[in-house]
């Protein structure tokens, strides 16, 4: 494409207040030199995440007209990368979608639920229909808790054994994706790591950071963006996992150092500027 800059199509949430969904992903994608073209899933007030009553617009019958304009205007799309969706009946759209644009990367963050719990947001008719969209992309991002849901077996607290992730990591790529990335696993060893798996390759990918002890909302949403923005620009897998996993540590840290309101999201705009060094790395491994 020349000095165009390479298009992504974010189907997630808008929520107004709290870093989240199309809030941090237009901002972290953009930072990496990608067009963001969002298509809004829905309209909220704030995220779900704890900040009280929120004010909710459902958008889906938004969704397939905008994928016939698009189609009218005859865009073109690197990747097209679905996250909140606000109901099971916008799996459909989200299929014809990737179905419009085959030759764009499909992501897919199953964004269902974390910590051992479904969010309030995620119906089962939604978690049911989620492994529809699993089939068809290239690239999924589960956290441990969605791991759990697509693989239909029970959460586990327990930390995870080399063995365990590798086998998971397996079982989910069986279920459609090349790639498959489990956010946040807790290992034995007492670590926490970002874990892979390149189903051609048959290569499995740890990268480890340091543990913080608090929870931001839409760290996933970030983790998964920067991983959209650095293999459409040239990264491979594993270094497109580990810019993700560096940058939100580095997020993380910096936010954790101010003290902030937890629920409020990671201090994403002292941090962009990082993404657009494009720095070598180094910190990935094989599992």
């Amino acid at each position: 494409m020349g000095n165009i800059p390479p298009r992504v199509a974010a189907i997630h949430g808008l929520p107004g207040f709290g870093r989240s969904s199309l809030s941090v992903v237009i901002p972290t994608l953009s930072a990496m030199g990608v067009q963001v073209c969002p298509v809004p899933t829905a309209v909220l007030s704030t995220h779900t995440g704890g900040l009280g009553e929120v004010e909710f617009r459902d958008l889906t019958d938004y969704i397939r007209p905008c994928i016939e304009h698009f189609k009218r205007l005859e865009l073109d799309f690197e990747s097209i990368y679905s996250g909140f969706l606000s109901n099971s009946a916008q799996v459909t759209y989200c299929k014809e979608f990737f179905a419009a644009y085959p030759k764009a990367l499909a992501v897919v963050d199953p964004v269902m639920g974390d910590h051992g719990k479904a969010y309030r947001t995620c119906t089962p008719e939604l978690m049911a229909r989620m492994s529809e969209l699993v089939k068809v992309a290239d690239i999924i991002t589960p956290n441990p808790t969605e791991a759990f849901i697509l693989l239909g077996e029970p959460f586990s607290h327990e930390p995870f054994t080399r063995q365990k992730l590798k086998s998971m990591l397996a079982r989910l790529s069986e279920l459609g994706p090349r790639y498959v990335v489990i956010t946040g696993a807790a290992l034995v060893s007492g670590e926490m790591a970002n874990v892979g798996y390149d189903r051609e390759e048959n290569a499995f990918w740890c990268v480890r950071y340091d543990y913080v002890p608090a929870a931001y909302p839409g760290t996933g949403d970030i983790f998964a963006s920067v991983m959209t923005g650095a293999m459409i620009t040239g990264d491979s897998f594993p270094i497109a996992m580990d810019r993700a996993t560096r940058f939100i540590e580095l997020a993380i840290k910096t936010t954790f150092s101010y003290g902030t309101d937890t629920r409020y999201g990671v201090m994403l705009e002292k941090c962009l500027e990082w993404l657009t060094h494009r720095e070598v790395l180094k910190n990935y491994e094989l599992l």
